[in-house]
Parts: C-alpha cells; structure tokens; sequence
C-alpha cells in the first residue's frame, strides 16, 4: 500500500488503520447506538472520493476483516456509487481469483462503482526491506487503474489507507 501511496503523490493521503478495531458484524448490532469503531469506519469511508480495497485471499476467499468491514456498511450506504479498485495480492496465478470474485459480489450488493480491478501476484511483485522492485508491466497496470480511480472524481481526491500485516486496504 505504501507502493500505491506513492503513486498518487498528487493526491491527499491519510493513514487509518480502524478495520481491525470493527467489531463482529451482526444485523441486530446494526443500530443506534453504533459503536464507536463503526461510526469512525463509516465517517472515514463517506469523506473519501473513492476506494481501494487490496486483499490477500485466504481459503479462496476474503480475509474476514475485509468481509466484516464491508458489512459494516451495509445499511449506511457509504459505498453507493462510489469508484472503487479492487485489488487482489496473492503468491501466484490461480490464487486470488475466487477472493476477487467474492470482493466483486460483495461491492456490488454495496452499489460500488468499480472502476477496474487487479489481479497481483508476489512472483511478479518482490518487496524487500519495504522497498517495491515491480516489472514494467506491473507497474503500467498499477499505475493505469489507479490513473481510472482518480479521473473518476472531479474534485481534489481524498486518499486515506488501512492496512494490518494479514490485510490491506486503502481508500481514496
């Protein structure tokens, strides 16, 4: 993620890190009074242009962070027709593919506008000692989704980012 942030140096970047911290999601918990994670989540979601979502895959899934998260935002809305690049970071080819799928159907229930989506894998991607070493084509493609993300606003974008060891994400 730090590799993205990079990349949209023109753009106001804002560091958050509150997945984690979001209770389990359940439908009779989705009410007033929300807890405090929820509200900060949803707050941090709805004053951002767009989103990036970057995913490992774990048992050809979302990592249940992820999934918890979207569902926090289920009945607040703050994902409707916001652009949104779904990116999967996995090993190698085939892994990723089916957690791409669940992250698209779970986008689409949420009314997310997608604007493309990655599929990345670590044998084209090295990162050692929190140094990016990518390949020409990884990187057009990067930096080419990324390109489509910010055109979609027509205002100056918003980027804050939320990553864990076992899950990254960010949004715009």
């Amino acid at each position: 993620m730090n590799y993205i942030q990079e990349l949209t140096s023109q753009s106001k970047v804002i560091v958050d890190a509150t997945i984690h911290t979001l209770p389990l999601f359940s439908a009779a918990a989705d009410c007033h009074p929300w807890p405090v994670q929820v509200l900060q989540w949803r707050k941090n979601v709805a004053e951002c242009n767009a989103i990036i979502i970057c995913t490992p895959e774990y048992l050809h899934n979302l990592p249940a962070s992820i999934k918890n998260a979207l569902e926090w935002l289920t009945s607040s809305g703050e994902l409707n027709e916001k652009p949104v690049l779904p990116i999967t970071f996995t090993p190698s080819v085939p892994r990723g593919e089916k957690a791409m799928q669940s992250l698209l159907w779970s986008l689409e229930a949420l009314n997310a506008r997608i604007v493309a989506q990655l599929d990345l894998y670590q044998t084209e991607i090295k990162i050692e000692d929190d140094k990016v070493h990518i390949n020409e084509l990884e990187l057009e493609l990067i930096t080419g989704a990324i390109e489509l993300l910010v055109k979609t606003n027509q205002s100056d974008v918003k980027i804050a980012m939320t990553a864990r060891h076992d899950v990254s994400g960010a949004y715009i």
